[in-house]
């Protein structure tokens, strides 16, 4: 019994959960900043600076608590979205590395998990008693509810498209003997709707209203510092480093273990990583009622398409 439990406390805690999560998020967040910066014919910073400012946050900034807030929710938040996100990290990093050791929805509790770091942001910026914040979390809420309709959508369809399936590791076996769900028609107007949904799930450009610097500061963490805000960027970083895996799974097949397999599914990896990272370079930010008319309208057209394509068997 005990051994049991020191084993699941270390894929919670080591590998692949928190530690291994959040270092790979951080590199992959340098990733982002890299290309960023190659896109504007800057340098860029070096591999180690996403660990230096996440360290100078966490250990040696201040944590300032605005006058008149409820201190368990705005100091709480911040560790319900991280928890949620090792989680997402986790069952997808074990789902690829052994596929029997899921369970039977556990691609439903992914999508749910997904749920929570926004809910979390939007419940610390309100209870932070700050005008922007609350500006920041009202449009927040409003990009949430307008793509996870078509998130959900987009989901369905690697579900039907590998027997019905609810269970990651079932998911991969499908596409392992099947094919990948990505080379099918519906499988490819899923993935460009989902694509397009994990940009406003990481508030990246074009849909990074709630955080948008140039008209609300910080927006939604604009009262945060010190370990709470390191937290937050911790939860973004690791969901950024997820969301490819995730992808990769209902797509691709998973990620593969031979030699060549391992050089397929980091090229697989790399390339959507690299298309959100110029996405959101190439694009000016939307205003928020742009961004529902897109998600309620031609991107929910296109999730309900690729679901029907899906349904007749294309």
């Amino acid at each position: 019994m005990i051994p049991k439990m020191l084993e699941y406390l270390f894929l919670l805690i080591v590998f692949p959960g928190f530690v291994f999560s959040g270092v790979m998020g951080l590199m992959v967040g340098w990733v982002d900043r890299k290309v960023t910066a190659r896109l504007q014919w800057r340098v860029g910073p070096p591999w180690y600076q996403n660990f230096l400012d996440f360290m100078k946050l966490a250990f040696y900034k201040e944590t300032l608590i605005p006058g008149g807030v409820s201190r368990a929710v705005f100091l709480g938040t911040p560790a319900l979205g991280l928890a949620a996100a090792t989680l997402v990290s986790t069952l997808l990093l074990v789902a690829n590395g052994s596929p029997q050791r899921g369970f039977e929805g556990d691609v439903i509790v992914v999508a749910y998990l997904l749920l929570i770091p926004p809910i979390a942001l939007m419940l610390g910026a309100f209870a932070s008693a700050n005008s922007l914040a609350s500006l920041g979390a009202s449009r927040e809420m409003k990009l949430m509810l307008s793509y996870e309709l078509p998130f959900v959508l987009a989901l369905v369809v690697p579900i039907m498209k590998t027997g019905y399936s609810i269970r990651l590791g079932e998911i991969i076996a499908n596409q392992f003997s099947a094919g990948s769900v990505i080379a099918s028609p519906s499988g490819a107007i899923s993935f460009l709707v989902m694509l397009l949904c994990v940009q406003a799930k990481l508030g990246f450009v074009p849909f990074d209203m709630p955080e948008a610097e140039t008209e609300i500061m910080a927006g939604t963490c604009i009262e945060y510092s010190g370990k709470p805000l390191a937290m937050f960027k911790l939860t973004k970083a690791i969901l950024l480093f997820a969301i490819p895996v995730l992808m990769i799974t209902l797509y691709f097949g998973g990620i593969k273990h031979d030699a060549i397999g391992i050089v397929k599914s980091v090229s697989e990896y790399a390339g959507i990583l690299v298309l959100m990272i110029v996405i959101k370079n190439t694009n000016p930010r939307v205003r928020i009622d742009q961004a529902v008319k897109f998600f309620w309208g031609v991107i929910t057209a296109l999730a309900a398409v690729s679901v029907v394509t899906a349904y007749m068997g294309y």
